[in-house]
């Protein structure tokens, strides 16, 4: 049971936010916002108290920081000196391109987390990538995956894991989108209306994945299943091939990847 205190309450803090709410590992929930309204409205929806950055610092046991990355270090500096003067807090920090080690240093010493989690945490369905320092312990650890538990996935990985499982994770939901659209296009093409070919293609992305997740399958033996010898399906399949579409994804996510370098 802890105190939780988030700074930052934009798409991905307040969607953070609302997951912690839901853990019983939270007592209490304090909100922090550079716009005190949006923050206010958040409280008043999840039931949390409002605070500013500091009373967010001083009181909580874990602190999420969900500013962007370009004003992390003004706003870190604010709150740096309430931090060191208190007990133990965890710090997780979902601020993209800011590693362990900076972290480590902008924060004095201070057990930190980073995390990068994606769109779909909002609903519930999202993966968030973990990488703690080293001063973090096993049941801080634990008490950071529970409370993001309600957002979906959460995985474990050291950081030089991080930018290659991003590609799939944070950047995944574009290209899936991608796929989805053209889909619908295609099913357009043949006299499908768009809200119901939109509808069509995205339930099934969704209940593929669950398929996948559930049984543990392979990809490829799934792909196998539904095609029959003979069938419309291995005729997609053949056409998708012949568009290079595996080589194109695998590249999409290389080009990620290769880009954070």
């Amino acid at each position: 049971m802890a105190v939780i205190a988030f700074i930052g309450t934009g798409n991905m803090g307040g969607a953070l936010a609302r997951a912690a709410a839901k853990s019983p590992l939270c007592t209490r929930l304090l909100l922090s916002n550079r716009s005190a309204g949006k923050a206010q409205r958040l409280c008043e929806e999840l039931g949390a108290s409002l605070a500013d950055n500091r009373g967010a610092a001083a009181e909580a046991d874990v602190l999420f920081l969900g500013v962007k990355p370009q004003g992390l270090a003004d706003m870190i500096a604010g709150i740096r000196d309430v931090l060191e003067s208190r007990g133990r807090c965890v710090v997780v920090s979902m601020a993209a391109g800011w590693t362990v080690e900076a972290l480590d240093k902008l924060l004095g010493g201070a057990p930190v987390v980073r995390i990068l989690p994606n769109i779909p945490v909002a609903v519930g369905e999202g993966v968030t990538l973990l990488c703690p320092s080293a001063g973090v312990t096993e049941e801080e650890k634990a008490l950071v995956k529970g409370l993001l538990a309600p957002s979906g996935m959460v995985a474990e990985l050291s950081e030089e894991q991080l930018d290659a499982a991003s590609g799939i994770t944070g950047c995944g939901p574009a290209f899936a989108a991608m796929f989805i659209d053209a889909l619908a296009d295609g099913a357009v093409a043949c006299g499908l209306p768009r809200r119901e070919a939109i509808a069509f293609a995205a339930q099934m992305l969704a209940g593929t994945a669950r398929t996948l997740l559930s049984s543990g399958e392979h990809p490829d033996a799934l792909k196998d299943r539904v095609c029959s010898p003979g069938g419309s399906t291995i005729q997609g399949v053949r056409r998708l091939e012949e568009g290079a579409f595996r080589a194109a994804v695998m590249n999409a996510v290389i080009a990620t990847y290769e880009k954070e370098f």
